[in-house]
């Protein structure tokens, strides 16, 4: 078959399909469009899930009626800007577009119409494409002072096997909910509306520039719960900023639909940046639980390549492992400052839990025998003898709560103290997690607050605690390694082999000694002593495909975690144990010392705090 030149419009129709998938697409492209004109205030208007109509309207800089015409011609575009010598550089792209491909593109699948009015005046024009067949520039009428109004009608009219792929028509309008949310998140000093089905179902007013407008946009699109639980993350390293938040390790999620990832305002969804995010949370995270993150990455355009795909939601960068590590270290460091905090929702989950007793369950012909003939309203009066009102176990003794000046012998506080004396500075009632008053079925600590209660579950609080002294015992010195009795050899590809050996060192930090055996081969010597007899061959191999897919070994490095995890469970309190007071005091007293004791090894809380205000509702006190 000879090769031949494929018509213009075949040629158009082919390249749409890499730009616009599906109408959350199209929107993305007009919505970053919208942005990179400067715009303040963008409305979007879907209807059949965005496939029958989608109207874009913004107050940007607009465009002139000779601009109109270049707009939807390929590969033409005002983001890019020549140097004297004609030369295009495609290292430092600072705009969210810059192929000059979107308008095109939907112009050859669909009826466009472009109507704008450019912010230095003059009269508004419009323009239309319809599958590819240009029309003539034309003046129109336009509402506003400046800016630009895309409708699109019947996406993929010209195309209709590519309709036979689109999902139903709410599958469409909740993907393009999702952009603008995404779109929304990463500028919160411009205002967005949504309406779907002529239905508005997302209004955002604009917020102030910063971290407080920033948690203000999220809170409205996340909910109120993420803004509660959320921690700040700011920090910098080598003219890289990491920004955002991330929420507490006891508000996570099922799945990573709550990960949001940016880089340089624009939303990515880029492995390298979601297995940081795994990494710094492996920790506090059981594998079938993910955080909660909108996390913003600034770095120079370049370092970091967004020419990759033509949907622009893929980066590469030129030093990953430096980026991974500021963002592991910097969700770290504000886990590390949360300390023993544990999320909102935990309480909020408990008070769900709780029923008001309304004594239905009792029955008044039971208490017969006990003078309650008439029923609860028909109390006369106590009638039954005094030996039956005995002292309820528990309430008459002495509380686990430290009593400066408690004398053992008489049940009373020595003459010899000050009534003050039980409100010295070190009363742990005072301290965040109180003071210990009870235990229950000999697993659950009760301690009381100034303003609340706090239910603790032992074991899962001494797990973290344990847990956390042998990471640091892990980080003041070298893993102990075990030779092994005969060195094995595993066979790797060539191009896994030399990954691995180029990590020798990092891995001998972690206990694993590796040596080049010639072409593809890899001999290991000795592994980490706390692994005992493990796999080698499948923990090589796990290693090699986490060089290759993440840049580090996070297999080696989750293996001695769960291992860890695993000896601290068995090291650290039984649930069913009784403890003393002391020794209930002891362990409040640790876990506030104790940074991410509000959770276990595996996520769940280790305590849960009502404060007295949500006591009182429950007893309609409020």
């Amino acid at each position: 078959m000879p090769i031949r030149r494929l018509p213009p419009e075949t040629v158009n129709r082919i390249a749409a399909g890499e730009v616009v998938e599906r109408p959350a697409s199209a929107i993305k492209e007009l919505v970053e469009n919208a942005l990179d004109a400067g715009a303040t205030r963008i409305e979007v208007q879907a209807d059949g899930g965005g496939l029958s109509r989608i109207l874009i309207a913004d107050d940007g800089h607009g465009m002139a009626p000779d601009q109109l015409a270049l707009a939807v011609e390929r590969h033409a575009t005002s983001k890019l800007e020549p140097d004297d010598a004609g030369d295009v550089d495609l290292l430092r792209i600072s705009t969210l577009g810059f192929r000059g491909e979107a308008l095109p593109s939907i112009g050859s699948v669909a009826r466009l119409t472009i109507t704008s009015r450019s912010r230095d005046g003059g009269e508004a024009h419009r323009i239309t494409v319809e599958g590819g067949d240009t029309q003539p520039v034309a003046p129109a009428a336009f509402p506003g002072p400046h800016g630009a109004r895309v409708e699109v009608r019947d996406l993929f009219y010209a195309t209709p096997a590519r309709l036979k792929f689109m999902k139903s028509e709410r599958s469409e309008a909740m993907a393009i909910s999702e952009e603008i949310k995404r779109q929304a998140m990463a500028h919160e000093a411009v205002a967005f509306t949504l309406d779907l089905d002529g239905r508005t179902t997302l209004r955002l007013p604009a917020e102030h520039p910063g971290d407080e407008g920033r948690l203000k946009r999220l809170a409205a699109l996340l909910g109120r719960d993420f803004e509660a639980n959320a921690l700040l993350i700011d920090q910098s390293r080598e003219g890289i900023r990491l920004s955002g938040y991330a929420g507490l390790p006891t508000y996570s999620r099922g799945n990573g639909g709550h990960q949001y990832l940016f880089v340089n305002g624009r939303p990515v969804r880029d492995r390298l940046l979601q297995g940081a995010l795994r990494g710094a949370y492996a920790d506090f995270l059981a594998r079938d639980r993910h955080p909660a993150a909108v996390l913003f990455l600034e770095i120079d355009p370049l370092f970091v390549d967004v020419n990759v795909h033509p949907a622009k939601a893929e980066v590469r960068f030129r030093d990953p492992q430096l980026v991974r590590g500021l963002i592991v270290g910097a969700l770290r460091h504000a886990l590390h400052a949360a300390g023993h905090r544990a999320s909102t929702t935990v309480a909020d989950n408990v008070l769900a839990g709780f029923t008001a007793h309304t004594g239905a369950a009792f029955s008044p012909t039971s208490q017969t025998s006990q003078g309650f003939a008439g029923g609860f309203s028909g109390w006369t009066g106590w009638d039954r003898p005094a030996a039956a009102l005995q002292d309820i176990p528990g309430l008459s003794e002495r509380s686990a709560r430290f009593e400066p000046g408690w004398d053992a012998g008489t049940g009373a506080l020595a003459t010899n103290h000050s009534p003050l004396a039980t409100h010295s500075a070190t009363d742990p009632i005072d301290q965040p997690l109180g003071a210990a008053r009870a235990q229950l079925h000999g697993t659950y600590i009760v301690a009381q607050t100034r303003d609340g209660l706090i239910v603790v579950d032992q074991h899962a609080a001494h797990e973290r605690l344990v847990y956390e002294r042998m990471k640091v015992q892990m980080a003041q010195g070298a893993v102990t390694r075990q030779a092994l009795l005969t060195p094995e050899v595993v066979e790797l590809d060539p191009a896994e082999a030399d990954r691995v050996l180029a990590r020798a060192d990092e891995l001998a930090e972690l206990g694993l000694i590796v040596e080049p055996f010639g072409g593809g081969a890899v001999l290991v010597r000795e592994t980490p002593a706390l692994l005992g007899d493990t796999d080698v061959q499948g923990l090589i191999r796990d290693i090699a495909d986490d060089l290759a897919e993440h840049g580090a070994a996070l297999a080696l490095s989750e293996r001695l975690g769960e291992v860890c995890g695993t000896m601290a469970c068995h090291g650290s309190v039984r649930a069913g144990r009784v403890l003393s007071a002391p020794e209930m005091n002891a362990l409040l007293r640790q876990m506030e010392a104790t940074p991410h004791s509000g959770q276990c090894n595996h996520g769940r809380p280790t305590y849960v705090e009502l404060k007295l205000h949500d006591l009182e509702k429950l007893f309609g006190r409020r």
